[in-house]
């Protein structure tokens, strides 16, 4: 019986299957859309260094044809057949990506699948629909990964730019780039000009030109350039026929300047200016500071500061200030620089004040500071995390009280606090002590633990530390950026301003009291400092704030 995975779930292939030998099938469509199913052999790095591992319908296989593409058959949109025992051992790791082929986004397709099977018996299947994208152009469905033995992994993870953003983030080159210019393909060979040799005859149309040869087939993701037109041929003994107004034009004879008018007493029409149509007001007097309004049958004068439209290159749109981007002014080229960025990773920095933190990667919960979450979607649950007789303790001697909340489920999560700037810290089993007012977020698998640093004329008496040790991810926040200072027999640094340091450093409270300074009023007030102490390659971090 084939198991269901929901994203995010992982299993190796031994459990699944005792068959190395595999039938990988790809189901997804949605009206009027068409998609480029495709599967990228990755490195150790998860880079695409062997552009023949990027298995896709113009290259259908590897070399050693362990990955190939086997097209639409039993119900899939696409298929492959994967052997695992044949994969060279510079791949480590298969994913298979849906792209959008044209106009689209993922939130239109339907109800879709990528399911594994063996000896003609389907052993997993992860399923997804629309409702769980929503701009994305391309997602990267599940990846085959070798891990000491290979696993298979339900991904789900969405692009927004599409194929493009795809090889980009595996290290390969968009095929875009390495096709030649489109001008210069579908330029003409060297050839005289179709008139030195026989002009027409008067009136007569001209030759038609010598048929192009036929263009190469384009590459892969770049569209052929369109062929330009021939230039028309105009006869050498014609000219173009202009339509001339019967009156004669003002080129003819100069016109003297007139004497301004003076106005019509109130109430009565005054009489209409040269080039004026009867019965029609005469145009409005200027503001001050603002040009006046041009001459009847005239084009308006450009406004200050800006080109006239007759020197706008062609297509150019009339009538947009300077300054707006070369893609174009509009609500979308407004809002596009604060999209969101998914990145495939767990924890993405937005900007330097907000942090998405996606639940569905890693498995494990994440714990943060109550009431930082700005938005969230998807299926989230949100628990009260109990801080405990320690937590107690930090609220009640510092104020700050460390109340956290639980984010479980299946979706994104935003967080923020008081518009600081946060800094996400990823850890591999080493360890570091952040300030608990320093605290935003951070993955439940770490272990934690609260720390008491005392000292006489600290604010409160103590300060309050937290210990992070394990395998994750935590998110601290700063007023401005930190700075990163290495640890030496010298180092200190004010208790408000400090934000971390290193595990192994040693903290000791340095008080600088002095007679002669307490004894003058308006003294720096720089009475207790905290003296960093440990062996070369500790570190602290300091913002540039304090109380």
């Amino acid at each position: 019986m084939a198991r269901e995975f929901q994203r995010g779930h992982k299993a190796k292939i031994s459990d699944l299957t005792a068959g190395t030998d595999l039938y990988v099938g790809v189901q997804i469509a949605a009206p009027g859309l068409t998609f480029d199913i495709s599967c990228f052999g990755l490195d150790a790095n998860e880079q695409l260094s062997d552009d023949r591992y990027f298995i896709f319908f113009n290259q259908p296989k590897s070399p050693e044809e362990s990955i190939q593409l086997l097209g639409a058959q039993s119900g899939d949109t696409e298929s492959f057949r994967v052997t695992l025992d044949r994969i060279p051992a510079a791949i480590q790791k298969l994913s298979f990506t849906a792209t959008l082929d044209g106009a689209g986004q993922m939130s239109q397709i339907g109800p879709g699948y990528i399911r594994i099977v063996a000896g003609g018996e389907e052993v997993v299947r992860y399923s997804f629909t629309g409702s769980e994208f929503t701009t994305e152009r391309a997602v990267m469905l599940g990846d085959f990964y070798l891990k000491d033995v290979w696993r298979f992994a339900a991904v789900g993870q969405g692009f927004d730019g599409g194929l493009d953003t795809l090889l980009k983030n595996f290290g390969g080159e968009v095929a875009e780039e390495e096709a030649p210019p489109a001008p210069a393909a579908a330029a003409p060979g060297f050839a005289p000009p179709a008139q030195a040799t026989a002009p027409p005859a008067f009136g007569a149309p001209a030759a038609p030109s010598a048929p192009q040869a036929p263009q190469p087939a384009p590459s892969f993701g770049a569209p052929s350039a369109p062929t330009p037109p021939p230039a028309p041929q105009q006869p050498v003994h014609t000219a173009p026929t202009i339509a001339a107004p019967l009156a004669p034009q003002a080129p003819q004879a100069p016109v003297p300047p007139q004497a301004p008018q003076a106005p019509s007493p109130y109430g009565q029409p005054q009489q209409p200016q040269f080039g004026q149509v009867p019965g029609q007001a005469a145009p409005p007097a200027a503001p001050f500071g603002q040009q006046a309004p041009a001459p009847y049958g005239q084009p308006a004068p450009a406004p200050y500061g800006q080109q006239p439209p007759g020197s706008m290159p062609p297509g150019a749109p009339q009538g947009v200030p300077q300054g707006v981007p070369a893609t174009g002014a509009g609500l979308e080229a407004a809002l596009r620089p604060y999209k969101e960025t998914a990145t495939g990773q767990r924890w993405t920095p937005q900007n330097q004040q907000l942090m998405r933190v996606d639940l569905t990667m890693g498995g494990a919960g994440v714990l943060a500071r109550q009431g930082s979450m700005v938005m969230y979607q998807g299926k989230v649950d949100f628990g009260y995390k109990s801080a405990g007789f320690v937590g107690r303790a930090v609220g009640n001697a510092t104020g700050q009280e460390m109340q956290l909340m639980r984010c479980t489920g299946r979706g994104q999560v935003f967080l923020a606090e008081e518009g600081s700037h946060l800094h996400p810290i990823e850890l591999q089993g080493d360890g570091i002590c952040v300030s608990a007012e320093n605290v935003l977020a951070f993955d439940e698998s770490l272990q934690y633990e609260v720390r008491r640093v005392e000292g006489h004329g600290i604010p409160g008496g103590a300060l309050f530390t937290m210990l992070f040790q394990g395998t994750g991810t935590v998110v601290v926040k700063t007023h401005g950026t930190p700075v990163v200072l290495p640890v030496t027999p010298t180092t200190f640094a004010d208790c408000n301003a400090v934000v971390a340091w290193s595990a192994a450093s040693q903290v000791i409270v340095s008080s600088q009291v002095r007679l002669r300074r307490n004894a003058y009023p308006g003294h720096s007030g720089e009475t207790v400092n905290l003296q960093f102490r440990g062996a070369p390659g500790n570190f602290i971090v300091v913002q540039p704030y304090e109380v």
